[in-house]
Parts: C-alpha cells; sequence; structure tokens
C-alpha cells in the first residue's frame, strides 16, 4: 500500500478542483488585478497556477489589504481567534 502524502496540497481533492467549464487557459484580467492598502478581499485559490499559493487552510476566507510584497499582496484575517497574515499572489485573490 502506498504513503499517504503529507505535501501543501495533501486532502485536497475537492477543495482545490477545476468545474469543467472553468478549464482552460487562465483570463489576462485575473492575473493583472490590483487592490489598494484596506481593500477586503476574498482568497480564492486558483489551482493550476502555484506561484504566491495560500494554504489550503484559508481557501474561502476574507481578509483586509495590508500592503505588498513584490508582486504578492499581505492579507490580515481572522482565524477563529487569532489574527494571521497571508501572503498571496493576486489570482488567488477576488474582492469581497
Amino acid at each position: 500500500m502506498a504513503k499517504m502524502s503529507h505535501g501543501p496540497r495533501a486532502k485536497t481533492r475537492y477543495k482545490m478542483r477545476k468545474k469543467h467549464s472553468e478549464k482552460g487557459p487562465i483570463p489576462v484580467n485575473r492575473l493583472v488585478k490590483v487592490f489598494e492598502v484596506g481593500d477586503r478581499v476574498a482568497i480564492d485559490i486558483e489551482p493550476s497556477y502555484h506561484n504566491g499559493m495560500p494554504f489550503k487552510r484559508f481557501q474561502g476566507m476574507t481578509g483586509v489589504v495590508e500592503g505588498t510584497r513584490g508582486t504578492n499582496y499581505v492579507i490580515k484575517i481572522n482565524d477563529k481567534d487569532k489574527e494571521k497574515v497571508v501572503i498571496s499572489h493576486p489570482i488567488h485573490l477576488k474582492r469581497a
């Protein structure tokens, strides 16, 4: 029997799957989104683009843009009772 994977995408068979109608090349407007500091964003992971992908636990959460790090954005979210910082590429974000 094979050993279980413990990588960053373990147990994401359904969470990081695209619907049939969403398959194909990524639209350019998803790549070049611009957010300002203070904007509310939702984390919506694009499974076909691995750069700047946030951890699977943060899929579907909303937060506030705190700043940038290169081409990525720093997002502050509340995870249960703790404030956490997520660094994500803009392709994995959408306006909330």
